[in-house]
């Protein structure tokens, strides 16, 4: 290289600062399985048009979500965006603009703000929003460490058919932090004993409706029994659609609602960015990590918008920062609220039905293909199906006839047998009636 600016002397020096041996040593919460012992199998340099026609060649491999029939979910669902949110997110003073360091001059920002905390306060039933997290998992992990703030309580039950990702980012963030997690094994069947597991020393019990698997949960039982204990009930959201239609979370007694956003406004692309979902109780509002978007007037008595609370560590000190979350997704919130906006109450509604009535009627056609079972009796526009032999290869031999059919279960949870021969389906408002005789058609052709 022809500049390199630390020399051994100064990586030593550093070294000695932080007070480690040598730099391995600053990779060590990395496990080791993650790691590469060696440099990537790529060439060492290619010019710009060469390193073009290998990427282009790379993504021609991939099928693109709406080139084929889809019924791909798993917590990232292909819903219809409007041409007209796309639009209007690209206008240069929302395209540029990242976080209102600077309220006062940036009305416009934190209004939409505070639009899109209102609206995710009444779509989940809850008093109070923040002005969104990175993603669902993390909005999670945040409420998790939330509620041991406010029990002063360090261990949390999750549901077994919590969404596998959003359990390994609540447990990379407990073990960094000493804290305990219960993680109970899946049941794709939808039934858990939960009670059993909530005493005096749990501080919230997480659970997602609808859940990995698709089915719907009544919370209001669980709740009841959580505060009993004196413990929060944290729910789950990964299909933000879902809330169209059915029990908001905070209806049923949840103290923290957190979930996924990318559903409304916001494209699949390729896992992210997405929107993480926040809201809970008002008793609660200072344990909230984040930021919150308020309104006033000036002294002219003019309508106004504030940045009410800022509870993390770039705005106030930080042995009183509730979190270290950086961002708002900022972007990806203006597109859920324009596309809120766009369908209003009415029009998510709607929505809502047309996506639970295109998954029944998969449902039904799917559970008259010889050797299939569907296992959920309830369910919003997601889905289980259980297929003779191994389902990832399955899945793959769909693939093939041109039929991204779901997600293999084991896919997302490694090492359990008992998976292997499931498939969660999800079917959207995307879906039409010949995409569904197609995957059926497709189905038996594989399974024969």
């Amino acid at each position: 290289m022809r500049y390199l600016p630390l020399t051994e002397a100064d990586r030593r020096a550093m070294l000695a600062k932080v007070g480690v041996a040598d730099i391995d040593a600053l990779f060590a919460d990395v496990p080791h399985d993650k790691r590469l012992n060696s440099l990537v199998d790529l060439p060492k340099a290619k010019g710009e048009l060469e390193v073009e026609r290998v990427l282009g060649g790379l993504a021609a491999r991939n099928v693109a979500a709406g080139s084929v029939p889809f019924f791909v979910g798993a917590g990232a669902y292909k819903h219809h965006v409007p041409a007209s949110v796309d639009h209007l997110i690209q206008r240069s003073e929302f395209l540029t603009s990242y976080t209102p360091y600077q309220p006062e001059i940036a009305q416009g920002t934190l209004q939409y703000l505070f639009e899109f905390q209102t609206q995710v306060a009444m779509l989940t039933g809850m008093e109070v929003a923040n002005a969104s997290m990175y993603d669902g998992s993390t909005a999670a992990a945040e409420a998790v460490l939330m509620a041991h703030r406010v029990t002063r309580r360090h261990k949390a039950v999750l549901t077994g058919n919590l969404h596998p990702h959003y359990r390994e980012t609540i447990a990379t963030v407990a073990r960094l932090a000493g804290h305990e997690i219960v993680a109970l094994p899946p049941a794709p069947g939808g039934k858990e004993e939960l009670a059993a597991q909530i005493d005096g020393t749990v501080s919230c019990v997480v659970v997602q409706t609808p859940d990995f698997y698709g089915h719907l949960h009544d919370l209001t039982e669980l709740a009841e029994k959580a505060h009993a204990a004196g413990a929060l009930l944290i729910a789950v959201v990964t299909e933000a659609v879902s809330l169209g239609l059915v029990e908001p979370p905070g209806a049923m007694g949840a103290d923290i609602v957190v979930g996924e956003g990318q559903s409304i406004g916001n494209a699949l692309s390729f896992g992210g960015p997405y929107v993480g979902l926040f809201a809970t109780r008002q008793k609660f509002v200072r344990q909230m990590p984040g930021r919150l978007a308020g309104e006033t007037v000036d002294k002219e008595g003019r309508r106004g918008f504030v940045l009410t609370l800022s509870t993390r560590e770039q705005h106030i000190r930080r042995e009183k920062a509730t979190s270290n979350i950086c961002t708002n997704s900022g972007l990806c919130v203006l597109a859920f609220t324009i596309h809120m906006t766009l369908l209003g109450e009415a029009g998510l509604r709607r929505l809502a039905r047309i996506n639970h009535a295109n998954a029944v009627a998969l449902a039904r056609a799917l559970a008259k293909v010889k050797g299939v079972t569907v296992l959920n009796d309830t369910f919003f526009n997601e889905f289980t199906i259980r297929v003779p032999g191994n389902a990832a290869e399955v899945i793959e031999k769909l693939a093939r006839k041109g039929v991204l059919g779901g997600v293999p279960a084991s896919r997302l949870e490694p090492g359990r047998p008992e998976l292997a021969d499931l498939i969660v389906v999800a079917s959207t408002e995307v879906n039409t009636d010949a995409d569904r005789a197609a995957y059926v058609k497709a189905l038996k052709r594989v399974l024969k």
